[in-house]
C-alpha cells in the first residue's frame, strides 16, 4: 500500500497547494466569494461538475447499482436532469442578477420580505450537505488506512477547511479543477473499464445476475419520482448551485458550461451504476451496498491504480463539501448575521474589508460542520432532512418569483414558512426517510404561495422594474453612463 499511501498523500498536499495559491487570487468579496464573476467555459464546467458529483454520487451511485443494477443510475441521472435544466432555462438569468445569495434574488424580486427566513431554510440545507460531505471521510479514510472515525472526520474536514478559508471560491475552484481531472481519470477511464472485465464482460454479468438488474426502471416509478422531485428540483434552488453560477464570466458560459457539466454527470450515473452491476457479480454477498466501492477498488485495482481511484472517491467527496461549506457560510454571513446586525449592502460591493469576515465564517462553519459530523451517524437521514427542507420550503417561491409576475413578497413569506413547517412537521409524523413529507410540504407551499399572492397587493412595480433591469443584467444601482476613472 506504500504506493497508494503515496498518491493519497500528494493530492492531500497538491490541495493544500492549491489553497495557498488561492488566497493570493482572492482580493475583494467577489473575488472571494464567486472567483470574481470570471470564469471560463472550461473551468466552469470542470467545477459545476465537481461540485454536484459528491460521495453520494460516487460511493452511494455505486451501491445503488450493486443493489438495483443498471436503473441504480437513476438518482445520479435526476441529477444530471436538474442541471441541465437549470443551465438551459434558468442560468443565464441568475448570472445577470449580479448577487452572492438565493436570498437576495428573493430580495430583489420581492422587495426584501423573505430574506431572513429564507436564509435561515437556506443555512439548514447547506450545513446539512457539508456534514453528510464530511462524514464520507470516515468511509473513505478507514479503506486507506483502518482509521478511527473521528480522527477521519477531523483529518479531511481540516483540510477542506484550510483551503476554503484560505481563499474562498478561488481556492475551491482551482481545487475542484484537479479533483474533477483525478475523478475522471479514476472512476471513468480506471475504474469502470477494469470493474467490466474483471466481471467477465457485460455477457457474463447478464448471464449471473437477474433480468432486473438490466431493466432501466427496476428501481421503481415512485423512486424515480422522488428522485426528480428532490434532486432535479434541488439543482435548481440551492445555494452551492447557484454560487457555482455566479461565477461564470457571462450569460454563454453558464448556459452552455453548464449543459456540458449536466451531460458529464448523465455520463457519470451510469458509470457508477455499471461498476455496481460488476461488483454484485464478483461479491454477490456484501452486507451492506455501499460497501462496493470500497470492495472492488481495494480487491481487484493494482497498485498505484487503487491509490489514483481512491484518490478520485476523495475528490468527489471534497468537491461537494467545500462547496456547501463556502454557501453555508456565505449564507450565514450574508443573510442572516448581516441582516440581523442592520448591515446589508445593496450595491454587490467587492471591497477588500470584507474578504476578512467572509474567511472567519468559512472558518466558524468548518469547525461546526466537523463537530456536527462527528455527532452523527446517518449520512441518509441527514441528506434528506436537508432536501426536504430545500425543495419542501423554497422551491416554490424561487421558481414562482423566476417565472410569475404577480406573486407577491407576503406570498413568497407565507410559502417559505408553511412549506417549511410542513415538512418538519410531515417528516415527525411519517419519518424523515418517509417519501410524503416532501410531496405534501411542495403542495403546501405552493398553495399558500398562489392563495396569497392572489390576496394580497401585487409587487410594487418600481420593484418588478428593478428586478427587470437586473434580469436583463443592467443594475438599478450602477450608473448607466462611464464614470470616470478619479470616481
Amino acid at each position: 500500500m506504500a504506493v497508494d499511501y503515496t498518491v493519497i498523500v500528494l493530492y492531500l498536499a497538491g490541495m493544500l497547494a492549491m489553497g495557498w495559491w488561492g488566497m493570493r487570487r482572492a482580493k475583494s468579496k467577489s473575488d472571494f466569494l464567486v472567483a470574481g464573476r470570471r470564469l471560463g467555459p472550461a473551468m466552469y464546467s470542470g467545477t459545476m461538475a465537481a461540485i454536484v458529483l459528491g460521495g453520494a454520487s460516487t460511493i452511494g451511485g455505486v451501491g445503488l447499482g450493486y443493489r438495483y443494477g443498471l436503473s441504480g443510475a437513476w438518482m445520479v441521472f435526476t441529477i444530471g436532469l436538474g442541471l441541465l435544466a437549470l443551465s438551459v432555462f434558468f442560468s443565464a438569468r441568475i448570472a445577470r442578477l449580479k448577487v452572492y445569495t438565493v436570498s437576495e434574488m428573493l430580495d430583489l424580486r420581492y422587495g426584501g420580505r423573505a430574506g431572513v427566513i429564507s436564509g435561515v431554510v437556506m443555512w439548514a440545507y447547506t450545513l446539512m450537505l457539508a456534514v453528510t460531505s464530511t462524514i464520507a471521510y470516515a468511509t473513505i479514510f478507514d479503506v486507506l488506512f483502518d482509521m478511527n472515525r473521528t480522527l477521519a472526520i477531523v483529518i479531511g474536514g481540516s483540510i477542506v477547511v484550510a483551503y476554503s478559508t484560505l481563499g474562498g471560491m478561488w481556492s475551491i475552484t482551482l481545487t475542484d479543477m484537479v479533483q474533477f481531472v483525478v475523478k475522471t481519470i479514476g472512476v471513468l477511464l480506471l475504474l469502470l473499464p477494469i470493474a467490466v472485465v474483471k466481471a467477465g464482460g457485460f455477457s457474463e454479468m447478464k448471464a449471473k445476475l437477474p433480468t432486473s438488474y438490466f431493466d432501466p426502471l427496476g428501481i421503481g416509478g415512485e423512486t424515480i419520482f422522488t428522485y426528480v422531485l428532490i434532486y432535479t428540483f434541488g439543482m435548481l434552488i440551492g445555494q452551492d448551485i447557484w454560487q457555482r453560477v455566479f461565477t461564470a464570466r457571462g450569460d454563454r458560459t453558464a448556459k452552455w458550461g453548464g449543459t456540458v457539466a449536466g451531460t458529464y454527470c448523465l455520463a457519470y450515473a451510469l458509470a457508477g451504476a455499471v461498476i455496481g452491476t460488476a461488483a454484485k457479480v464478483l461479491y454477490p454477498n456484501l452486507a451492506n451496498p455501499d460497501d462496493a466501492f470500497a470492495t472492488i477498488v481495494k480487491a481487484e485495482l493494482p497498485v498505484g491504480v487503487r491509490g489514483l481511484v481512491l484518490a478520485a472517491a476523495l475528490a468527489a467527496v471534497m468537491s461537494t463539501s467545500s462547496g456547501a461549506l463556502i454557501a453555508c457560510a456565505t449564507v450565514a454571513n450574508n443573510d442572516i448575521w448581516s441582516r440581523l446586525r442592520g448591515a446589508v449592502r445593496r450595491d454587490g460591493g467587492g471591497d477588500h474589508d470584507e474578504v476578512a469576515g467572509n474567511r472567519a465564517f468559512i472558518l466558524v462553519m468548518g469547525v461546526a460542520v466537523i463537530g456536527t459530523a462527528i455527532a452523527l451517524n446517518n449520512v441518509v437521514e441527514a441528506l434528506t432532512v436537508a432536501y426536504n427542507l430545500l425543495v419542501g420550503g423554497l422551491l416554490v417561491p424561487i421558481l414562482g418569483g423566476l417565472l410569475w409576475k404577480r406573486g407577491t413578497g407576503q406570498g413568497a413569506l407565507a410559502s417559505v414558512i408553511v412549506g417549511g413547517l410542513a415538512v418538519i412537521g410531515l417528516m415527525a409524523g411519517y419519518g424523515i426517510l418517509a417519501n410524503e413529507p416532501v410531496y405534501y410540504g411542495l403542495l403546501a407551499s405552493l398553495a399558500v404561495y398562489v392563495a396569497v399572492s392572489l390576496a394580497t397587493k401585487p409587487t410594487d412595480e418600481a420593484v418588478l422594474g428593478a428586478w427587470r433591469e437586473r434580469l436583463a443584467g443592467r443594475s438599478p444601482e450602477l450608473p448607466s453612463e462611464p464614470v470616470p476613472a478619479h470616481q
